[in-house]
């Protein structure tokens, strides 16, 4: 009998699976024989992250923050085994002082409500056996000066985690939550800036380096197969708690 949490032939959808951690895990997924399904709001990254991927892959633009489209698009999908949720826009970190809320606001809406509306349209159409995975981040736990907006999304998503699973269960609901990681969400930073930040944290981290996406992906592919975990939060931070 095929056991219920292998890869091999299941449907996962990605959302935000064009770039960054969503297409290491769309890539790993499909290297264990999954069907993939890559969704984004950009086009072009959408085709071209498609090519790449090859075999069975299949692409979707759609805006996350239409909760009409996103009904249609789970309609119109049908049936499939995971979701994988990681789409962000990039960080805007600044002292609460110097603040713009409107533009903080906006923070919740890719990450947390765009992450709802996914959530609510999909849940229905996932086969027994399937589970969903979400994305936070270590400033929900580990905030640094300027930090108070992404620590407010990231601590946002760990609790409506641990509330999904228990609403939608037996359907399995995870979290992964990354460390610095090199990947676009810090591209509004320049390039300095970027490599500074880079090497500083990484300075700090026990590891002695930021991660990188397709370490992080490897969290996603363990809580798709093996099954049991719900309502977790699975840390792969470089040791961040811990200095």
């Amino acid at each position: 009998m095929e056991h219920p949490t292998l890869l091999a032939n299941k449907r996962v959808v990605v959302i935000g699976g064009s770039s960054g951690i969503g297409f290491e895990v769309a890539k790993q997924a499909g290297a264990l024989g999954a069907n993939l399904v890559v969704v984004s709001s950009q086009k072009d990254r959408v085709q071209q992250a498609v090519t790449v991927l090859g075999g069975k892959a299949e692409g979707y633009t759609l805006n996350v923050l239409d909760e009409l489209l996103v009904s249609r698009f789970f309609e119109q999908l049908g049936s499939f085994d995971h979701l994988v949720y990681t789409a962000g826009d990039t960080l805007h970190l600044t002292e609460l002082a110097n603040a713009d809320i409107a533009q903080a606001k906006r923070a919740f809406d890719l990450r947390y409500w765009g992450m709802i509306a996914a959530v609510k349209h999909a849940s229905g159409h996932i086969n027994k056996g399937g589970s969903i995975v979400l994305t936070t981040g270590a400033a929900g736990r580990r905030p640094n000066k300027g930090w108070v907006f992404s620590a407010s999304v990231c601590g946002t998503i760990e609790a409506v985690t641990r509330a999904l699973a228990v609403e939608l269960a037996p359907l399995r609901v995870n979290a992964v939550c990354p460390g610095v990681v090199r990947t676009d969400l810090w591209k509004n930073m320049s390039d300095d800036a970027r490599s500074q930040l880079y090497q500083s944290v990484g300075d700090r981290l026990l590891v002695g380096r930021v991660g990188e996406a397709d370490e992080i992906a490897l969290a996603y592919l363990f809580l798709m197969q093996e099954g049991f975990s719900t309502g977790q939060t699975v840390v792969v931070d470089g040791g961040t708690m811990l200095v």
